[in-house]
């Protein structure tokens, strides 16, 4: 069975289109219903969904590619927050596309693996077990990225602390530490971003070596067995 409230985050945090602002009221309506969500958080997720539902479609898209696509330290693709853009990534991707493959899902989209709307999306359709203990590997980054976006007032901080409250675990309090001391990115410093973005090529090859710890327990507890081309400019 298919888990709704998954679903509905990973639509959430998709990058905004016409379809999917027509589906926000139904989006809205299964995250209020979901009982393993506290109250507060349940009323902050009807505001970000009414606000995708209602808002210009342009601004909207703007917003987005602001904070997801040129913001490094809120990068939806997860792995960035783990290696980066090292060899390291590509071992990592190469062994997630495989799990995705073994559990007759194929991503339909040419967003990476690893970007986190695709994941929720796999996820969704898996046991309630093994969703949570994936979430739960990821809880130091979903508490990491709420931070971030609370301290820059965006409703999407919600549906971060949501998906914690699903993963119903203590994030890696030294792995959180060293996310939330790393400074902001600042999406309007085109300077900057262009120096941090210029690293190693991501590569795909397989790599028995790859991963940090972090990476290699989320994948580990992606293949047990069951009891997002980032966008540069507002399309």
């Amino acid at each position: 069975m298919m888990d709704r409230t998954l679903k509905a985050l990973s639509l959430t945090l998709s990058y905004p289109t016409a379809e999917l602002q027509g589906a926000m009221p139904d989006i809205g309506d299964v995250l209020d219903s979901d009982p393993r969500i506290g109250p507060d958080t349940r009323a902050a997720l009807q505001a970000l969904t009414a606000d995708l539902a209602q808002g210009d479609l342009y601004d909207l898209q703007e917003r987005y590619v602001m904070l997801f696509d040129r913001s490094r330290t809120l990068s939806l693709n997860l792995f960035e927050h783990v290696h980066g853009e090292s060899r390291d990534r590509g071992g990592a991707m190469v062994s997630l596309i495989e799990t995705y493959r073994s559990g007759g899902y194929e991503p339909a989209t040419t967003e990476l693996p690893d970007h986190l709307p695709v994941l929720l999306e796999f996820l969704s359709t898996r046991p309630k077990g093994e969703a949570q203990d994936i979430l739960a590997d990821a809880a130091h980054i979903l508490n990491a990225l709420a931070a971030r976006l609370s301290r820059r007032n965006s409703g999407y901080a919600a549906a971060f602390t949501a998906l914690s409250a699903l993963a119903d675990a203590a994030p890696d309090a030294e792995a959180l530490a060293q996310m939330l001391a790393m400074p902001d990115d600042d999406p309007t410093d085109l300077e900057a971003l262009d120096s941090v973005w210029q690293e190693t090529e991501v590569t795909f090859g397989p790599d028995p070596n790859a991963g940090c710890p972090q990476a290699r327990d989320m994948l580990a507890a992606m293949d047990a067995p069951a009891t997002t081309t980032p966008r540069h400019a507002a399309e």
